[in-house]
Formats: structure tokens, C-alpha cells, sequence
């Protein structure tokens, strides 16, 4: 989500005339799009922010902070933080265009961080960074209210886009060239349920969008298990466009955790849904999201969560040691794990999900699957792409090949990366 509100406001820039460099010390304007998910993200900003305080000639430069920073902090920044210009939440990007015409004008500093998303952005001005895979905006904003997690509070309650704004930006992509789109939302399959009088969800989206001739992969992030419904199973299992690969996050293997951190599922309720989905769609691959060490967390329920882990057999998994965010109400808890067994944890988990990795893509191997070719590697030796499944490959082949979906053959891999050759 982040990436995608960049790519707009690099667009709304370019408007204005401006141009992006890479030298900061050459840039007239500077904006730093910030996540607050995690604690170190905001660290590393606030950090980078200081140091630009310190220097007379950086403090010329106009400094924005956006994202999810930009709500969470508000007028905190610019108390701690003067020489910063402008703050710009989430909800305001549209606003980007106007506050800097303040500036110039005036050269006073400016917050705008309105607490719901109201104003449809003209995502048609995004820069986009990759030439055939393209972020669509579907829903922003969450309503789950997770015990540990900041977003609902940074981006406020989900507002869907409407159908036809969405379709038709997808078509556009596709007469552009994009091969794939991935839609984006905190919680993508509550999609319409804040609008009940468009009877749309958001399996009916994806049916819209497989009718696009020439739209190659559709994928979605992320998921809430409570959303992920029979009728969406049945389409990811019949869909020619939709990607066999569902992010399906667990977040904790343990139920009296899981009620803990509000995720309104029991594990045994989690598991239906998985073996629903595999009986649809018995090609997909699933992934997950995990913490580890949230506050009071045993030994025991730790190993619930591994066990999950080695029963599911995610195709991949973002795994995190639990850390306290402001505003939410874990924060008002101890956070009585230990720093060394959060990260023991941690590192057991990942060494299990690495084992099963490799395990998975052993199991491909002597298959042909389809690729989307985007680059060639760094040394130049190999071109590189994208399973349906979210998986690396790598192959020999020529350069006309970049941009399309190629048939390879699998015979082996390497760390994370299958190996082949096109299939004759």
C-alpha cells in the first residue's frame, strides 16, 4: 500500500514539473513515506529526520513526512522535529498538490491527517515502477481493531472504491501491458461490506476482472481469515486469471493468544478454512503472517504456532517478533516475553518455515510452470520472474522474453530460487 500511495505522489510531482533524483543532497524537496507497523521503521525515520536537522544546508530543503508516521505522530514531529515542513497524512495524499503551494507561498508548516479517507485519489497519476506488474487500490482503511496492530488507527475505517473505478483502471493497465495486478487493501475481502447497497463483495470484483481480455494474473493482499469466504474459495479455484496463492495470516497458533490478540477465530476454526480452500482449490499455496513473544506468550503456545507452521506448510511467511506499538491496547500490557526468547523464537520459526521451503520446491521440481519474465539478473547470465505460486525463477533465455508469461521447466534450485529452462 505504500509503495502504490509513492508511486502517486511521484506522479502528483511530475505534474508539477518536478523530476526524481537519486542524490538527496541534490533535491529541492524531500519526502519520506513511512510505515508504522513496526518500532525500527519509525526509528530508522526519525533518525534519518534528525540528521537532516543537523545540517544548515539539508534544513533548506522543503521535508515532508507522509504514511502512516505522519498519522500516528501528528504535530508530535514537527515539536520534535522544526525544520520539517509539512505533515501529510494517509487519508490526504490528494492534499499534496495544495500544501506544497502553501509552502512556497507562505513557507509555513502545515499538518493534515484527517482520521478517515474520504476523497477518491485519481490513481491514474501514479508513476508506476515496474512496466507489468501494477498495485490497484481496492479498500483502505481497517475495521478488525487487532489488540497489537497500529493500522486502524493510522488509516482509519475501511472505504471501498468503487467497482467500476477499479475495473476500469485494470483495463487500462492492461492496454498499457501490464501481465499482472495485485489489489491492495488492509483487508482486501471485506471489500463493499461498508457499502451493503452496492451488493458487491469482493468476489464479484474478481469475476468483473477475469472478463478482461488480456489481464494475465490477478493476485490480492492481504487477507483476514474471517473474510475468506466459500464463494471466494470457489473463485480461486475456478478463475483462470486469479493466482493460486492466498496470503491466509494465522499471526499465532495458540487460540487463547489468538482471542488475545482480537483476530476473531479460534485455530480450530482457522484449520476448516484451510482444508475448505484446499478442497476448491487444491493447487493453492498459502501464506502467512506470524509473531512471535506477544505478551504472554508460554513456551507451549509457541509450539502451537510452530506446529501450525509445520502442518500448513506455508509457501511463504513473514515472521515478526511482537513489539509494542502506541495506541493500541497491547501497548497497555507488559510485554513480559524476554528480548533473547522473542528472538530464540523467532529464530526456530524461521529455520522450520526455511526447512519447508525447500521441501516445497523440491516437489516442483520436474514440473512446468508458468513465469512472468520481469528482468534479468544481476549478472546479466539469467532472466528472472514470478511463479503463479509467489515463487523466484531463474532461466536462460533472450531478452525479447522479458514482459511475457513463459512455460519453464523446473530442475533445480538454490536458496529460495528455482532453476529451468524453457519448456520446448
Amino acid at each position: 500500500m505504500n509503495e502504490l500511495d509513492s508511486e502517486v505522489m511521484m506522479g502528483i510531482l511530475e505534474k508539477r514539473g518536478l523530476k526524481q533524483i537519486q542524490d538527496e543532497k541534490e533535491a529541492d524537496l524531500l519526502i519520506f513515506n513511512t510505515c508504522s507497523i513496526r518500532d525500527l521503521a519509525e526509528r530508522k525515520v526519525m533518525g534519518k529526520l534528525g540528521q537532516l536537522g543537523r545540517s544548515a544546508k539539508m534544513r533548506e530543503r522543503v521535508i515532508g513526512v507522509t504514511g502512516c508516521m505522519a498519522n500516528a505522530k501528528k504535530e508530535t514531529l514537527l515539536r520534535k522535529l522544526p525544520h520539517i515542513d509539512f505533515v501529510l497524512g494517509t487519508n490526504n495524499i490528494h492534499d499534496l498538490d495544495c500544501v506544497l503551494n502553501e509552502i512556497q507561498e507562505s513557507r509555513q508548516q502545515s499538518v493534515r491527517t484527517e482520521d478517515q479517507f474520504s476523497q477518491e485519489l485519481d490513481y491514474t497519476v501514479a508513476k508506476r515502477l515496474d512496466k507489468y506488474k501494477a498495485y490497484v487500490s481496492i479498500i483502505r482503511g481497517c475495521d478488525k481493531y487487532c489488540t497489537y496492530c497500529v493500522v486502524p488507527y493510522t488509516r482509519g475505517k475501511e472505504v471501498s472504491r468503487g467497482l467500476d473505478s477499479i475495473v476500469d483502471e485494470c483495463r487500462q493497465l492492461v492496454n498499457k501491458g501490464y501481465k499482472e495486478i495485485t489489489l491492495l487493501g488492509q483487508n482486501v475481502n471485506s471489500y463493499g461490506k461498508d457499502q451493503p447497497e452496492w451488493q458487491v463483495r469482493f468476489c464479484d470484483l474478481l469475476y468483473q476482472l477475469d472478463k478482461i481480455a488480456g489481464l494475465g494474473r490477478v493476485r490480492f493482499l492481504t487477507s483476514h481469515p474471517v473474510d475468506i469466504t466459500k464463494e471466494l474459495m470457489q473463485a480461486i479455484g475456478t478463475l483462470d486469471s486469479l493466482c493460486e496463492h492466498v496470503h491466509f495470516p494465522l499471526q499465532a497458533g495458540s487460540s487463547r493468544i489468538l482471542k488475545k490478540m482480537h483476530r476473531i477465530y479460534t485455530k480450530e476454526q482457522y484449520f476448516e478454512k484451510v482444508a475448505m480452500l484446499r478442497e476448491y482449490a487444491p493447487n493453492v499455496t498459502l501464506g502467512t503472517d506470524m509473531i512471535v513473544g506477544f505478551p504472554t506468550e508460554t513456551e507451549e503456545e509457541f509450539m502451537e504456532t510452530y506446529r501450525a507452521m509445520e502442518e500448513i506448510e506455508y509457501g511463504n511467511a513473514f515472521l515478526y517478533t511482537y513489539s509494542p506499538r502506541q495506541n493500541t491496547p497491547a501497548k497497555r500490557w507488559l510485554d513480559d516475553v524476554p528480548h533473547e526468547v522473542k528472538q530464540d523464537r523467532h529464530k526456530r520459526l524461521l529455520a522450520l518455515h526455511n526447512r519447508i521451503a525447500g521441501k516445497l520446491m523440491q516437489q516442483m521440481l520436474g514440473t512446468k510452470v508458468e513465469v512472468l519474465v520481469e528482468r534479468r539478473s544481476k549478472d546479466q547470465k539469467y532472466l528472472k520472474g514470478v511463479t503463479r505460486c509467489w515463487r523466484n525463477v531463474i532461466f536462460e533465455g533472450p531478452d525479447h522474453l522479458i514482459g511475457t508469461l513463459v512455460t519453464i521447466e523446473l530442475h533445480s534450485y538454490s536458496h529460495h530460487t528455482l532453476i529451468g529452462k524453457v519448456a520446448v
